[in-house]
């Protein structure tokens, strides 16, 4: 459960696809809210909850983001989650400038700082600043890495809107794509397909979705997470709609505040 936690609550649906292009124009400023719901049996309880705010384009195309997560009074007995992720992002193409994520996660304290350059060829590099606390311990570490990749590449901030910008009408159920993402230690490889469109209902409300699964893998060799699920509303604005992933026990569902 910890391991699935760990990208479905601080990250809350890292939604993308790559080969796309977005416009510095389609980013509004925007706040979004989820639930996240926590299955086994007969029970059903909420989790945990996640927000999102997005600012506008700014002059020089630039936009930020923030998410705030934290997990429910009662699941924070088995594993408490108290997150804040900030990016600043180009918003033409989706390109990240800047991302840091503060976390307090099962009594362990991170914070990450990732900083990118681009180079010619699609190369980035990335600078990443980590800040450590470990469980009943009294000493933060400090520790620096720069990671390496070659083609399209995110964090999981970022990741969040560029799926948005995704040409979906135009995929086959089937088709899949990869592309890298960072986080404060490593680089992961996302493979991600698509389903088809499908017609959910939340809230005594009905939404026409793309549906894909996606899953991460450790630069390409080794799963570090289960799949995931992911439902994003057809509409204009592509807003996701509910995320669901299993657990050696239950399953943890998201779901779109109305």
């Amino acid at each position: 459960m910890t391991r699935l936690l760990k990208h479905i609550l601080p990250a809350l649906l890292i939604f993308l696809l790559g080969g796309g292009n977005a416009l510095a124009g389609d980013i509004a400023s925007e706040n979004l809210k989820y639930r996240v719901m926590y299955k086994w049996g007969l029970i059903n309880k909420r989790a945990g909850t996640v927000t999102i705010h997005t600012s506008k384009v700014d002059a020089k195309g630039v936009f930020n983001s923030t998410l705030i997560g934290h997990s429910a009074k009662w699941a924070d007995k088995f594993f408490a989650v108290r997150d804040t992720l900030r990016g600043t992002i180009i918003a033409d193409g989706i390109h990240p400038l800047f991302y840091e994520k503060i976390s307090h996660e099962g009594g362990e304290y991170k914070h990450d700082i990732i900083t990118y350059e681009r180079h010619p060829g699609g190369a980035v590099t990335a600078h990443c600043d980590r800040y450590k606390q470990k469980k009943k311990s009294n000493e933060v570490e400090f520790s620096e890495k720069e990671l390496q990749a070659s083609g399209y590449t995110v964090d999981m901030l970022s990741a969040f809107y560029y799926m948005r910008y995704m040409d979906f009408p135009n995929m086959t159920p089937g088709e899949h794509k990869t592309m890298n993402i960072f986080s404060g230690k490593r680089k992961e490889i996302l493979k991600i397909t698509y389903q088809g469109t499908e017609t959910i209902s939340l809230d005594k409300k009905d939404y026409d979705c793309y549906h894909i699964t996606f899953s991460f893998t450790s630069d390409g060799k080794k799963k570090s997470s289960d799949d995931l699920q992911a439902w994003i509303e057809t509409g204009a604005n592509r807003v996701p709609v509910k995320m669901e992933g299993k657990l050696p026990v239950g399953s943890v569902k998201c779901f779109l505040e109305p």
